[in-house]
């Protein structure tokens, strides 16, 4: 097998050492828990893109079952493997960001480790933005392209309806602004990497979206292209595809119909604030009414639980990518109590301040709400998930 970053095709060969080509294209690839598919890929990717030289760059973010190593040891056989191991952040959408911006290729293309996207149309997404287009799509629903085996009917029905949520956002026709698997030009990032989002698994939707508005701003189009394939199944591992991706999805949705005002991660905490709103009257209602516990205790009961169950789901949503586990997941507790018990007392301060300056019960019931969120989101990253 031709190295890749070795000669092209028809390139001179040089006579005393190889010759070495700066990548055309960089391969990136967020993985977690892909060991068993990073190199088959990387071989995969290699014949597709014989004679063109290209980076291969794996994100890892930690994996147990020890990806980083098997990527390490691929790059001491194969001199363009680069392995990013990641520790303590995770997320896909913020390894994709840092892959893409350690390279110095002028294209980058973005693709899963499970070998689900099919690599050998990746010459035919470089060529078209090599002709032009700022963006090209590996797209399941254009053209020959289909999901194939890849999908269960009910993932598919998720992924259209995601796709039709996401022309709000977008303002065009694009069949497939959901897929993981695209390949753009880099200034185009570099337009709009500051205000991508590092939250979530859905960086497409978010670059197009940012860079359409950026274009618009100067006057330019962003052209945006599409390859068709065929979705596979996963060759080996487990699915990451969960409902917490989907809720993760509609924080996305939210903060780009914000403007980018509200980050992804203020609406996701606000949302699991919200839910605790729930679980707080559930509990009252069933230690009052049905165990007996008077007010008082009634309204203990419902407070740590409630504030349990938001640190739980915050730890699994907001902050997935700052997961706290063992012991600092009991430390992250105590703090979380302690900084929303804070909370409190700034929601009932700013709430009795703004109702003794005018006695609207239901808009001072309001701010002091969002003050607690604003108060507890903003403390929390500091010393709970910092």
């Amino acid at each position: 097998m031709t190295e890749p970053l070795a000669a092209p095709s028809g390139a001179p060969a040089a006579s005393t050492s190889p010759a070495w080509f700066p990548p055309r294209l960089a391969v990136i690839v967020p993985s977690y828990n892909e060991r068993d598919n990073v190199a088959v890929l990387y071989e995969r990717v290699s014949a597709a893109l014989s004679g063109t030289p290209f980076e291969f760059i794996v994100v890892d973010d930690n994996s147990p079952d020890g990806t980083a190593e098997v990527v390490r040891e691929m790059a001491r056989r194969h001199p363009n493997v680069r392995c990013i191991h990641r520790i303590g952040r995770r997320g896909l959408s913020s390894a994709c960001i840092e892959g893409i911006s350690a390279t110095s290729a002028p294209f980058f293309a973005v693709i899963d480790a499970d070998l689900q996207h099919d690599e050998t149309i990746l010459p035919a997404m470089l060529a078209k933005a090599e002709a032009g287009d700022d963006v090209v799509v590996g797209t399941r629903y254009a053209g020959a392209g289909s999901v194939g085996a890849g999908f269960s009917a009910s993932r598919e029905a998720g992924s259209r309806l995601a796709t039709k949520l996401s022309g709000l956002l977008t303002g065009r026709a694009l069949s497939d602004p959901m897929s993981g698997f695209f390949l753009m030009r880099r200034e185009v990032f570099e337009e709009v990497a500051p205000g991508l989002s590092r939250d979530g698994f859905k960086i497409l939707l978010d670059i197009i979206v940012s860079a359409t508005r950026f274009r618009k701003r100067a006057d330019r189009v962003l052209r945006i292209g599409e390859v068709p394939y065929t979705f596979r199944p996963r060759h080996a591992g487990e699915s990451k595809m969960s409902p917490l991706i989907a809720i993760q999805f509609l924080g996305l949705v939210l903060s780009k119909l914000s403007g980018g005002l509200l980050p992804t991660s203020f609406l996701l905490f606000g949302m699991v604030g919200g839910s605790g709103v729930f679980v707080h009257l559930a509990v009252l209602w069933t230690t009052h009414e049905l165990m007996g516990f008077n007010f008082t205790n009634a309204q203990l009961t419902a407070t740590i639980v409630a504030m349990t169950t938001n640190f739980v789901l915050n730890n699994e949503l907001t902050y997935a990518d700052k997961k706290l586990r063992g012991n600092r997941f009991w430390i992250g507790l105590l703090t979380f109590y302690a900084v929303c018990s804070i909370g409190a007392l700034a929601n009932v301060s700013v709430a009795t301040w703004i109702y003794e300056a005018s006695p609207d019960l239901f808009l001072a019931g309001i701010a002091g709400a969002v003050m607690s969120v604003v108060f507890n989101y903003s403390v929390t990253r500091v010393f709970t998930w910092r």
